[in-house]
């Protein structure tokens, strides 16, 4: 299991997260972060309606919590420090506000009812105005709190909306009750007040489950490091007390506590819900563990290597969190319409009111007409549609093992019509086996094995790891190395019983002006035959060849598929590497891709991207070392392996956390469908509005059914959202 990165450090600044209470819809989030963008020292802000959560990067030197939470609240809103994200949204006191508001507004919807089929039902209108006035006084109280904070920050939002409509509704209904001649029956509307309450916040409670069902997955991943460690020595004590270097015992069936490696024991341990595999995975003495997986069966004896925030369960929540908190460049454009939103509705609702006043309506009308258009506008459907998809969209992507970096990776996945694949340890198991060695005239064997060692004690290149397995029995130890230096792309060079040695590609043979000689038939058909080949030479004190190398390494089991997967959704595929031609011709052909460049140093692989983006191609590179990253860096999404190198990690937005070529099809799915839902809700968001509100508007709508459609839009959006994380 393969530590992941933090990103890397970008000079002294901190992030800190808020909880914010109060928002409502779009216009909300753009008041809080206006209001926290303009705190000193505060470097960029994100707030996310679906989470309720604010992610604010701000200079460490200037680092105040308190601060931040003291702008929010001058905005209108509230904010503390982030609660645990095992936390699950809190709809214990909307669920009471919604039952009383059913049960008080009942009585009147059935009265309204039964006036309207002929039946004597109608209450008194003292009753009316009673039940009404609990309801518009106390449960409606919130909305009255929240857009008196807009209107005071110069604002507006759904809450404003809310309580002016309503108002109206109550009041003209007070006022024709208390001026109607004594025995009479006046028209009253009380019906339309109340049950509006009582059906907005119905869609409230609906949308809080509903968007509460978006963070599952990053809940489940958070709940999975258990609270105690069962010490080797006996006592088991809070996970807060352990430390790197603590020797835990871990029994069947229980849950990994720690980031540790396997001092004694074995067994197998299901790592599923950190990467996604379904199979355990055997664990024998010196493998790395992960805390937050189970072991199936055996006894492990771990050395605890990290723990808390430093566990790769805690940066995988912090990734995914940070991901969720992050917006889109699509979500620019609901920015920029959430900021007016509220104004040009509060607009459009007087011009109705003037218009069919002027038209010869009454007052009454008129007033119920500009109510229906505030009331169907829905300024929070348009804030939640984007966030409700990407936290749908990343839980999803994070069950299975693909953890995205931030939002913008994910809208650029979408559109991606070429992978670019390097070769070792991307496409292939990356663990490369020694095959042929053989020395130049005048060297043995044994000679070879024991220099390239040597050269190789200290790297950490697969096919160094190859030439140590095979140099590691019988001994002696190879000798010491000095002067060791990695030639990028080509190899190394060091110097060995005073003698200073090449270890490298053709190229750097060619480079030290060293021939093969007699060995250039023999590395032709090694070649041919798919191998990587590394010459030994020495430079000084006499420069000649001393041997060749040859190693094979076999294309992973689910490569060839991936890529068929991969053709079958129209997007290009190319293999792009630093292994010689004919290693790198054998393994395309054998996964079926026919675009190959080898022999391409790392320099040249970011090259290669920057031209295929040249050519109009949007460019996913896919790679698991330190000579990927300039190239993941280049194009326009990269993806690293999880088994691979950290520096590969920081650079890609996408990490897949198995070392499976598959996920790289299934990534870009994702990433389609995620923008589709996306584009899906704010359609749907958008056409609620630009339909609604011109029905409202001339008098096809009433109140009623407004405020049911305003409710459905807003739970259809954060619903369909819902379908990703299937």
């Amino acid at each position: 299991m393969t530590d992941l990165p933090e990103a890397p450090p970008a000079g002294a600044r901190t992030t800190i997260d808020l909880d914010i209470t109060g928002m409502t819809c779009g216009s909300c989030v753009a008041r809080v972060e206006r209001a926290l963008r303009r705190v000193p020292g505060v470097l960029g802000a994100e707030v996310n309606l679906a989470t309720r959560r604010a992610r604010v990067v701000q200079e460490q030197a200037s680092a105040d919590p308190a601060s931040l939470a003291a702008a929010v609240h001058k905005a209108g809103f509230d904010a503390r420090p982030a609660a645990p994200t095992t936390a699950g949204p809190e709809t214990g006191p909307e669920r009471f506000h919604l039952l009383a508001a059913i049960l008080l507004s009942a009585p009147l919807l059935v009265g309204m009812a039964g006036h309207a089929a002929g039946l004597p039902w109608m209450l008194p209108g003292w009753v009316q105005a009673a039940l009404a006035t609990v309801v518009q006084v106390w449960l409606g109280a919130r909305f009255y709190v929240a857009g008196w904070k807009a209107v005071r920050a110069g604002a507006g939002n759904m809450d404003l909306l809310v309580a002016l409509g309503t108002s109206a509704a109550w009041g003209l209904s007070s006022w024709n009750l208390l001026t109607a001649p004594a025995g009479s029956m006046p028209a009253l509307y009380y019906e339309s007040s109340a049950v509006l309450i009582a059906v907005i916040l119905l869609g409230k409670y609906l949308e809080s489950r509903a968007t509460g069902h978006t963070a599952d997955a990053l809940r489940a991943l958070a709940g999975l490091r258990p609270d105690t460690a069962r010490l080797a020595a006996g006592p088991t004590i809070p996970i807060s007390q352990v430390v790197p270097g603590d020797i835990v015992l871990v029994r069947p069936g229980e849950r990994i506590p720690v980031d540790g490696t396997v001092l004694d024991g074995g067994g197998d341990v299901d790592e599923s819900m950190l990467t996604g595999e379904s199979l355990p995975v055997p664990k024998e003495p010196g493998a790395r563990v992960a805390g937050g997986s189970v072991l199936s069966d055996g006894v492990l004896t771990l050395r605890t290597d990290a723990v808390g925030a430093e566990t790769v369960l805690a940066r995988i929540v912090r990734l995914v969190e940070g991901a969720q908190a992050s917006k889109p460049p699509i979500q620019r454009l609901v920015d920029r319409v959430s900021a007016v939103f509220v104004p040009a509705v509060l607009v459009v609702a007087g011009i109705t009111f003037l218009g069919w006043w002027a038209a010869g309506a009454d007052a009454a009308a008129a007033l119920l007409n500009a109510v229906s258009v505030l009331v169907i506008a829905c300024p929070c459907a348009l804030g939640l549609a984007t966030p409700a998809a990407i936290m749908a969209g990343t839980g999803a992507a994070a069950r299975r093992g693909i953890l995205i970096r931030d939002a913008a990776a994910l809208e650029r996945a979408h559109a991606v019509t070429l992978v670019a694949f390097d070769k070792t340890g991307t496409l292939t198991n990356g663990r490369p086996d020694l095959t042929d060695l053989i020395p130049a005239e005048g060297c043995t064997a044994g000679d070879v094995l024991r220099l390239a060692a040597a050269l190789q004690a200290n790297s950490e290149h697969p096919l160094a790891e190859a030439i140590r397995r095979r140099a590691a029995a019988p001994p002696p130890a190879p000798p010491p190395a000095q002067g060791f230096r990695a030639l990028a792309g080509r190899g190394v060079s060091a110097t060995v019983e005073a003698r200073t040695l090449l270890l490298g590609s053709r190229r750097l043979l060619d480079e030290a002006g060293i021939p093969a000689g007699a060995l250039a038939d023999t590395a032709a058909r090694l070649e041919s035959q798919g191998r990587t080949l590394a010459f030994l030479a020495e430079t000084s004190p006499t420069p000649r060849l001393l041997g060749l190398l040859a190693f094979a390494d076999t294309p992973r089991p689910t490569a060839r598929a991936a890529v068929a997967t991969l053709r079958r959704a129209g997007i290009a595929v190319v293999l792009i590497t630093g292994d010689s031609r004919g290693a790198a011709n054998a393994i395309a052909a054998a996964l079926g891709i026919d675009r190959v460049a080898a022999e391409i140093l790392p320099a040249g692989k970011a090259e290669q991207i920057a031209a295929l983006r040249a050519q109009g191609e949007v460019v996913a590179m896919v790679g698991d070392g330190i000579n990927d990253a300039p190239a993941l860096a280049a194009a326009d999404v990269g993806l690293a392996m999880g088994t691979g190198t950290d520096v590969a990690m920081h650079t890609a937005g996408i990490t897949l956390m198995r070392g499976d070529p598959a996920l790289v099809a299934q990534a870009l799915a994702l990433a389609r469908r995620t923008h589709r839902t996306i584009r899906q809700g704010l359609f749907w968001a958008f056409a609620y509005n630009v339909v609604g509100i011109p029905l409202a508007a001339l008098g096809w709508l009433s109140p009623l059914v407004a405020g049911v459609a305003m409710a459905l839009s807003s739970v259809s959006v954060v619903t369909n959202a819902l379908r990703l994380r299937k």
